[in-house]
């Protein structure tokens, strides 16, 4: 409903309708986080971008694997995700470069993933699939490093799980329910809530439970 901007300010400023926040929220929430303290040990571009792209991917493999939603070759299918070498290129702009594969491999491919693999929580492999002579698409393979001081795939049974799950649903689903109160608008237009503050599901959920009721 707002947005803000003047060709001599390097600012844009950009308010959500309330009513889009609970997909806002979701997106952030469960799919393009990552790790801010893996990517400054990245040094290459191409690193980056792949390690944001394959991070997307495997958020929505940890989502679906305890909220469900998907079939089982889907979630799989998010662990092992396969993108056209045309599609990778586009992505990591690379059109009009490398123009030999071994060359586009070596730079895009072999030397990022050797990046990624050193310096985050994933380790990473890929095949290459071919049509006809050339190779057509990549289908990478995400694994998430297991630590002395991270035993959660071991010790964390399935009843947990499932627990966790349950109270992050019923906190979503409180959230969702706050930013449709008009206590929320009240809130907003009196500027005792923050657009940063509806984002946070916690204080949502909150709100719903103990400030709205009354």
């Amino acid at each position: 409903p707002y947005v803000e901007w003047t060709d001599y300010h390097d600012e844009v400023k950009i308010e959500f309708h309330r009513e889009i926040m609970p997909y806002l929220i979701n997106l952030k929430k469960n799919f393009t986080q990552h790790a801010l303290s893996d990517i400054a040990e990245l040094n290459s571009k191409y690193s980056i971008i792949l390690y944001r792209w394959l991070s997307m991917n495997y958020n929505q493999y940890e989502h679906y694997s305890v909220k469900g939603g998907r079939r089982a070759e889907q979630v799989e299918a998010y662990r092992n995700p396969l993108i056209s070498v045309k599609e990778l290129r586009v992505m990591t702009d690379t059109v009009a470069d490398y123009k030999r594969f071994t060359h586009f491999e070596t730079r895009v491919l072999k030397e990022p993933l050797d990046e990624i693999t050193k310096h985050t929580s994933f380790n990473v492999t890929y095949d290459k699939i071919k049509k006809g002579r050339s190779i057509d698409s990549i289908v990478f393979h995400i694994e998430k490093k297991r630590t002395a001081d991270d035993n959660s795939y071991k010790l964390e049974d399935t009843a947990y799980q499932e627990d966790k799950a349950r109270k992050a649903e019923t906190e979503d689903k409180l959230a969702i329910e706050a930013m449709k109160s008009n206590y929320t608008t009240l809130l907003l237009e009196n500027m005792l809530l923050s657009p940063f503050e509806m984002q946070d599901t916690k204080i949502m959920a909150g709100l719903q439970v103990h400030v709205y009721p009354l």
